[in-house]
């Protein structure tokens, strides 16, 4: 494709040009579905690079669902793909979307918030009312405490492709959230009196859900490349299980280097100790290709991966899963099944729908787009009105920046509350020495919305007080 915007002596990875090149064209139409694209050799060699770039665009673009591979025949645009459904700015009749715009008493800048107004509910509506039509006698009984089978294998296809997860169908188990499955980790892995390891700063929900078993939490700070593996070697104490955030760190936001993901596998196969890894809003990353799950690298099988459809749907919803290591399986089953004895089923099976006909990976290439627009808000609304500087906004639908000491974030959000910003206070996600700074989310806030917050925010910030 000779009209690839390629620039050699950009700072942008390679990779990253051409995988940007490519969706924009399939996006404004200038690429038609089925149109053919070069070999990857070819623009290899067309570009004078090498051909490891462009193999790596091609996976990101195959992942997502914009080309397909046809076998002896080479790569071509997805046919299956309408045309207006990428249209992010196009009407909501176009796009499916049919979710009004949300309500003034959900405060701008909340945190783990998705953009409910783009969700496409016409499609959702549809699936559940064929479905709730159509239950069979077998659905309208108890379900399996495992999970609607269909669904299990849809989540198997989808964290093979997507994440580079190990796993078969068996080995998943739905759950109602990511807070139910870290309360199974914790009943089916820590006993009273053991050690959790947890990241410092880290996610106050976990610390809630690890020490309802009476274990004791060990904190080890991260750092730019993740948590502190010699840190946590050097606690002394014998740790059970350690809870991570490897693609994008709660609430810092860093994404844990390979050498250190490669240390953690190894720490925890030769402690014997398990690795808990959410990764809870891996889908969304703006400075690079979504990252791989440390779980993928696991050759020990140590590591349970936990994901969830709160943030990349909505959180009414309440379905997660985790992937489990197979020789634990048969006891997070049970934990699951002591809990609430299965998940509602009619649910499952819309979402089991929602996912084999195309319309998540779908959902997912459109809320990108939005969600870098608003992250870009964001980060510029809070540097102009607020002079505060993220600390790391490559990924997510959050970001954190940390406060002058002298500053009380506990303050500042109680009077960011009552002008209608419902943000966090960092210090809460500390265990040992608290830091003061700010945790705000952009994803289910309008750029406006966004901009008009952050001016707000920066008058809290400069009044006395």
């Amino acid at each position: 494709m000779s009209t690839l915007p390629f620039d050699a002596a950009s700072a942008v990875p390679f990779y990253k040009q051409i995988y940007d090149g490519y969706r924009d064209a399939i996006l404004s139409g200038r690429l038609r579905p089925g149109e053919r694209l070069p070999s990857s050799r070819a623009l290899a060699a067309e570009l004078r690079i090498s051909r490891l770039p462009v193999v790596n665009a091609f996976e990101q673009l195959l992942h997502e669902g914009y080309i397909v591979g046809r076998a002896g025949s080479g790569t071509y645009v997805n046919g299956s793909i309408p045309d207006e459904l990428f249209r992010v700015e196009a009407s909501a009749g176009r796009t499916g979307a049919s979710v009004p715009p949300k309500s003034p008493a959900i405060g701008a800048l909340r945190v783990s918030l998705p953009a409910l107004d783009r969700f496409p509910l016409r499609v959702w509506a549809r699936l559940t009312a064929k479905h709730a039509k159509n239950l069979t006698v077998d659905q309208m009984a108890y379900g399996d405490p495992a999970g609607y089978a269909p669904l299990r294998a849809a989540i198997a296809d989808y964290v093979r492709t997507a994440r580079a997860v190990q796993c078969e169908a068996d080995q998943v188990l739905i759950v109602s959230g990511s807070q139910m499955a870290l309360q199974i980790c914790a009943l089916a892995l820590l006993g009273r009196g053991s050690a959790a390891a947890i990241e410092e700063p880290g996610y106050p929900g976990a610390h809630d859900a690890l020490t309802r078993t009476g274990a004791k939490l060990v904190p080890v700070r991260v750092d730019d490349e993740g948590i502190d593996v010699r840190a946590l070697a050097a606690t002394g104490k014998r740790v059970k299980a350690v809870y991570v955030t490897p693609s994008h760190q709660y609430p810092l936001g860093v994404s844990m280097s390979l050498a250190r993901r490669l240390e953690l596998l190894d720490w925890a196969r030769r402690s014997g100790a398990w690795i808990i890894e959410d990764d809870y809003d891996s889908e969304y990353r703006y400075a690079s290709r979504p990252l791989g799950a440390l779980q993928g690298l696991d050759a020990a099988a140590r590591v349970v991966y936990i994901g969830t459809f709160s943030k990349v749907l909505f959180p009414a919803l309440r379905i997660g899963y985790i992937v489990v290591p197979r020789e634990l399986i048969d006891s997070f089953v049970r934990y699951r099944e002591s809990i609430d004895l299965f998940s509602p089923t009619l649910q499952q099976v819309a979402l089991a729908d929602f996912l084999g006909e195309g319309h998540f990976g779908r959902h997912l290439r459109r809320m990108r787009v939005v969600y870098e627009k608003r992250r870009d808000a964001l980060v510029r609304g809070l540097r102009e009105h607020c002079d505060l500087t993220p600390h790391n906004s490559d990924a997510g639908l959050h970001v954190s920046a940390f406060l002058p000491r002298r500053v009380s974030d506990r303050a500042v959000v109680r009077e960011a509350a009552r002008r209608g910003i419902d943000i966090l206070p960092l210090s809460t996600c500390y265990l040992a020495e608290p830091r003061n700074g700010l945790i705000l989310g952009f994803g289910g806030t309008s750029e406006r919305r966004i901009l008009t917050a952050c001016r707000t925010l920066g008058e809290v910030l400069r009044s006395p007080g």
